[in-house]
């Protein structure tokens, strides 16, 4: 068997695995809000409290990912990972013992708290084990495990629910999750790949830096900036699409609906064909900038134009594949920042821009949707797409003035 065989066979195996914790992270993210209807009847009370349990979970999980980042640094991938994805699961699983509202608080915070460390971890294990031809493809098949995640949640619990109850639900789903954490402790070997603890303290050629100044430097508070108004557009569209289309055009919101599910779709086949892209050019910056504008475009158009119903899931159906065909060369651009050692930190700092972006958005465009202004949904969502494109160019002049510097060295 040739080399270019084993090492092709080995990259799937890290990718596939590292994949299959992603998707769980995300799966964990939506099993308690499918159930919502079920578990304010059942504890007695309102939607308000109900969200604020969705709240605590992000800024848990948002609080948590730079330092998440740093146990990846300082101890590993592999162990940070396994303990996080342990720790989501059993929260999971405990809370389908809750009595009341206020049990529920520090199992969904330590539920955030565990999907906290999934982007640094895995992130530091990619970066450091895929080969680097194949490294746009297996951040792209990272994205898309997560994405798979997101849409077999609601579907899993609300029929085990029909079944079993919501507390049996997130018993199954809990355990379920162990079950993946013993696996991946069965592929130890391929986890192992990425830094060790030693390996990551004595990287060859690791910042000098203090770690606040790496975090505060320019290219990698672009790439945060980059994070944050990602999260706006994506957050704006995922939460009131819909509500934006039936209140501007009358759309019906199964046709709206319909059109939210066709953008996270197409979403996630551009990411695959991004993956190909990303993989085959170092311009990485042009590849988000070419996206990012023609979402941007095609999102002000069902914004400012009356479409006919299948028109408007065609044309969000675009704007979601060109959007995430953007998705590797964003991770390609964050890399190409990042100081060797230091992988953990800095995608738990700049994913933890994420958060942000979704903390933030649904009460500016809850303001307007109150107020009548249905198409500030789209204005915002292509403004921040635009701002993004911003970032990522000084991000990709940051690289190649780097570059030449390096170039223009003299040998040592």
């Amino acid at each position: 068997m040739s080399e270019t065989t084993n090492s092709a066979r080995r990259d799937i195996k890290i990718i596939a695995v590292v994949a299959a914790g992603h998707g769980c992270s995300h799966f964990y993210q939506l099993v308690v809000p499918p159930l919502f209807p079920f578990i304010t009847q059942s504890l007695g009370i309102g939607f308000e409290e109900a969200g604020l349990l969705i709240s605590f979970y992000y800024a848990a999980s948002g609080l948590a990912q730079t330092p998440s980042g740093f146990l990846v640094d300082r101890f590993g991938a592999r162990c940070v990972l396994l303990g996080g994805l342990a720790l989501a699961a059993t929260s999971v699983a405990l809370m389908s013992l809750i009595p009341n509202f206020w049990a529920a608080i520090p199992l969904i915070v330590l539920a955030g708290l565990g999907n906290s460390v999934f982007h640094p971890a895995d992130y530091s294990i990619l970066s450091h084990a895929v080969s680097k031809s194949r490294m746009a493809r297996a951040y792209g098949v990272h994205t898309l495990s997560g994405n798979i995640g997101w849409a077999a949640a609601p579907v899993t619990v609300l029929a085990l629910a029909s079944v079993i109850g919501w507390r049996g639900a997130l018993a199954v789903v809990g355990l379920g999750g162990l079950g993946v954490v013993l696996f991946m402790m069965s592929q130890s070997e391929v986890l192992a790949a990425g830094p060790t603890a030693r390996g990551a303290r004595l990287a060859p050629h690791a910042p000098r830096t203090g770690t606040l100044a790496l975090l505060a430097s320019p290219p990698i508070l672009l790439c945060f900036a980059y994070f944050v108004l990602l999260s706006v557009s994506l957050t704006g569209n995922q939460t009131f699409m819909p509500a934006a289309l039936n209140q501007l055009y009358g759309t019906s919101l199964a046709t709206a609906g319909a059109a939210l599910s066709a953008y996270l779709l197409a979403g996630s086949l551009g990411v695959l064909a991004g993956g190909i892209a990303a993989d085959r050019t170092s311009r990485h910056e042009g590849i988000v900038a070419a996206g990012l504008l023609g979402a941007a475009a095609l999102l002000l158009t069902v914004g400012f134009v009356r479409l006919p119903d299948p028109a408007i899931v065609a044309v969000v159906a675009l704007a979601g594949f060109a959007s995430g065909s953007t998705t590797p060369s964003r991770d390609m651009l964050v890399r190409s920042a990042t100081p060797a050692g230091a992988t953990g930190k800095v995608f738990g700092f700049v994913y933890s821009g994420l958060d942000l972006g979704a903390a933030v958005t649904p009460p500016v465009l809850g303001f307007f949707l109150d107020r009548g202004e249905p198409r500030m949904v789209f204005i915002l969502a292509a403004s921040a797409l635009a701002l993004t494109i911003a970032t990522a160019l000084r991000v990709g002049k940051n690289r190649t003035a780097r570059a030449r510097q390096v170039e223009a060295a003299p040998a040592e």
